[in-house]
């Protein structure tokens, strides 16, 4: 599918003038390069990487290929998130909602796909399966206190799950 809006800007717009690069591998050379698919688009659409389809029954979750392998500058991560359409339409998502893949990974980026749907959902090489999102990272340095009474209070504290509500 070819889209007009991809990349209409300049990169360096998109990133508010500083140029991030995103170096990608295609180990499968017959799927597309992945692409921004409009000009505002978040994410970027990965591809199922396949030498035959896959069947996810209801219920099964299995990894996909991608066929890519990347290479993230230092302080950025990848999030590998699902595509709205295959959530709304089929019940497929990605099991790992946002999987990570870390600035220092340089294998095959994989997909588990889990189907929630109501009815078996067939899983064919090409296939956009997921998106994947740049996002910058910061690093906190940690420091082990030697009593709780040194984490601070906030009006929720130790409250959690449905602690507002169901």
């Amino acid at each position: 599918m070819n889209c007009p809006y991809c990349l209409t800007a300049p990169i360096e717009k998109l990133y508010n003038g500083k140029r991030m690069i995103l170096k990608i591998y295609r180990l499968d050379k017959k799927n597309p390069v992945p692409k921004y698919m409009s000009g505002d688009a978040s994410g970027i659409d990965l591809y199922a990487s396949l030498d035959q389809p896959v069947d996810l029954r209801k219920g099964d979750y299995k990894c996909i290929p991608t066929g890519i392998v990347i290479s993230l500058p230092h302080g950025y991560e990848a999030q590998v998130r699902p595509r709205s359409g295959l959530a709304a339409k089929y019940g497929v998502t990605v099991l790992n909602t946002p999987g990570t893949v870390d600035s220092d990974y340089r294998g095959e980026i994989k997909v588990i796909l889990v189907n929630h749907g109501s009815k078996p959902f067939k899983v064919t090489d090409g296939m956009r399966i997921a998106q994947m999102v740049i996002s910058k990272v910061e690093k906190a340095e940690i420091i082990e206190v030697s009593k709780q009474e040194e984490i601070d209070i906030t009006e929720r504290n130790s409250e959690g799950f449905g602690h507002t509500g169901a």
